[in-house]
């Protein structure tokens, strides 16, 4: 591969998750944070992650040391991007941000850089509007957290060339990600468009007072969570029967949620300070007993996936 040394601008949960994985296959990270605040808490991210890492997949102290001194912390950009071969931006979701960021990244890097963007939904045309080589500029969007979920969404804007897009697949499989490549840019991409759809009918169950929020999760944990590791919706069509599932279709899709508008139950609880996790409440109590529990759970769940994905290599 091409690329030997990465800037990650950002030090959140995206930014210290995909440093972290650059670093453990051997690449050499440059991570931008604007202080030494944010900084450190990246690192300290980093730490706790390879801790989890070491504690799972039997790491040893020297590989442990390897993968940390493979990242260097910096608080500038110019810094950040010297002498790389590729940039991921992971800051702040705000289009004007970027494109600032990609401004900036476009007059400092040479032509020939990569410069990626982890946004989750935002339009890569839009964010590489201000540069002069457009074609350089790709999505590369990790799902959280990015060191357990493999998913990575490869969208070109509308001036993105082949070998931008080639070298963006080829990072992310070499840092050991599943690459889904698209053709061209939609709104939220693939991931979120499904994501966003699923929850509307589950919010709407729940408006129309049908089940209770934990019953319909439920359905979907021990029901369609269970197949979909396997088949997603399309190949679970074609193994169910494409004349059935249109046949259901001719009845259901008329019924279901087509709301254009945000969730007014969603509305109301978040006006009511309700946000989830975040704040203790949401269609949940999130106890800190809860909260530990439903997060050691899910990470539990994702490293077993993690450990079938590498023996199926």
């Amino acid at each position: 591969m091409k690329i030997k040394k990465i800037a990650v601008l950002g030090t959140g949960t995206m930014g210290h998750g995909i440093a972290l994985l650059s670093a453990r296959v051997g690449l050499n990270v440059v991570m931008y944070g604007r202080s030494d605040a944010s900084l450190e808490r990246g690192f300290n991210h980093i730490k706790d992650s390879l801790n989890l890492l070491k504690a799972e997949v039997k790491m040893s102290n020297e590989k442990y040391e390897e993968i940390l001194s493979k990242i260097k912390g910096v608080k500038t950009i110019q810094e950040a991007v010297k002498d790389v071969d590729f940039v991921i931006e992971s800051l702040a979701e705000n289009l004007e941000l970027k494109q600032d960021i990609f401004r900036q990244l476009d007059e400092i890097c040479p032509k020939e850089v990569v410069l990626a963007t982890n946004t989750s939904g935002l339009s890569p045309t839009a964010i590489a509007k201000n540069t002069k080589y457009p074609e350089r500029v790709v999505v590369a969007h990790f799902w959280n957290p990015p060191q357990l979920i493999p998913l990575v969404e490869v969208v070109p804007g509308e001036k993105t060339s082949q070998d931008t897009m080639k070298m963006a697949m080829e990072w992310v499989e070499f840092i050991g990600k599943k690459a889904v490549r698209m053709e061209k840019e939609c709104l939220g991409f693939i991931g979120n468009r499904l994501q966003l759809a699923l929850l509307r009918e589950a919010l709407y169950i729940v408006e129309q007072g049908w089940a209770k929020p934990e019953e319909v999760d439920k359905a979907m944990e021990y029901g369609h969570g269970r197949r979909l590791p396997v088949t997603g919706p399309l190949c679970s069509a074609d193994l169910g029967g494409l004349d059935i599932f249109h046949n259901v279709s001719t009845y259901l899709f008329e019924d279901l949620c087509n709301y254009t508008k945000p969730s007014k139950l969603m509305q109301q609880k978040i006006e009511a300070g309700d946000l989830g996790s975040k704040s203790g409440q949401g269609f949940y109590n999130w106890t800190p007993d809860f909260l530990e529990k439903k997060q050691r759970e899910r990470t539990e769940v994702l490293l077993k996936f993690l450990e079938r994905d590498s023996k199926h290599k």
